[in-house]
C-alpha cells in the first residue's frame, strides 16, 4: 500500500513525541513492505490563504506542490499532531487549506467534493489531558469535525481517530505502549 505520513506538529525541532509516533509508524510500515512518503509540515514554507478567491483560483504554492503530489499518490494517509486549544495547530490547518483546493483535491462539479475518494486515513492526536476527558467532556468536536468536514468532504474514508493523552507525563511505559500500538498500525497500514 502507498502511505503518506503527515506530521503536523508546528515546531520543527524534532524532539516531540509526535516525531517518535511518525517514525514508529513509518518504520513499521516500511518493514511490512508498504511504500512510504512523509511530510513534516513545520519544515515546509508556505503562505496562509487570506480569501476565498485565493483558495478557489490560486495555485498551490511551490513549496507545497510535492505535498499535494504525495497526497494524490497515497492510498492511505496518516496525520499525527498535538491538540492545541482543543483543535489541530493553525499551521496544519493552513497546510490543509493550501493543498486541499478545488481541482486536484476538491471536485467542484459535485456538492460533495470527493476528488480523493478511495483513500483511507488514520488521525493520531496527542494531548496533555487524558484522552477520555477530551472525548467525553469536550466531545472531541474539533477532531470529529476534521474527519467529517475536511477528510470525508474530499472523499477520504474510512477515517480512524486515535487519541493519546497525558503524553507530557513522566511515564515512559505509557509512551512505549503508545508507540507499540502505532507500530502495529503501521505494519497493517491501518
Amino acid at each position: 500500500m502507498r502511505i503518506l505520513v503527515i506530521q503536523g506538529h508546528p515546531d520543527s525541532n524534532g524532539r516531540h513525541f509526535d516525531d517518535a509516533i511518525a517514525t514508529a509508524y513509518t518504520d513499521a510500515a516500511r518493514n511490512a513492505g508498504h511504500e512510504l512518503r512523509t511530510v513534516t509540515v513545520a519544515q515546509v514554507d508556505f503562505p496562509i490563504l487570506r480569501s476565498r478567491e485565493e483558495w478557489e483560483k490560486g495555485e498551490v504554492p511551490p513549496g507545497l506542490r510535492q505535498a499535494l503530489d504525495d497526497i494524490l499518490w497515497a492510498e492511505h494517509l496518516v496525520f499525527v499532531f498535538p491538540l492545541w486549544l482543543g483543535d489541530m495547530p493553525a499551521l496544519l490547518k493552513g497546510f490543509l487549506e493550501q493543498v486541499l483546493r478545488p481541482g486536484p483535491a476538491v471536485d467542484t462539479k459535485t456538492p460533495f467534493g470527493h476528488a480523493l475518494k478511495g483513500r483511507s486515513a488514520r488521525v493520531i492526536v496527542t494531548m496533555g489531558m487524558p484522552e477520555l476527558f477530551y472525548q467525553v467532556w469536550y466531545g472531541a468536536r474539533a477532531i470529529k469535525s476534521f474527519r467529517s468536514n475536511i477528510l470525508n468532504f474530499v472523499g477520504i474514508r474510512p477515517v480512524r481517530l486515535s487519541y493519546f493523552g497525558m503524553v507530557e507525563g513522566k511515564n515512559p511505559k505509557r509512551r512505549e505502549a503508545f508507540l507499540a500500538r502505532v507500530q502495529r498500525w503501521g505494519g497493517k497500514a491501518a
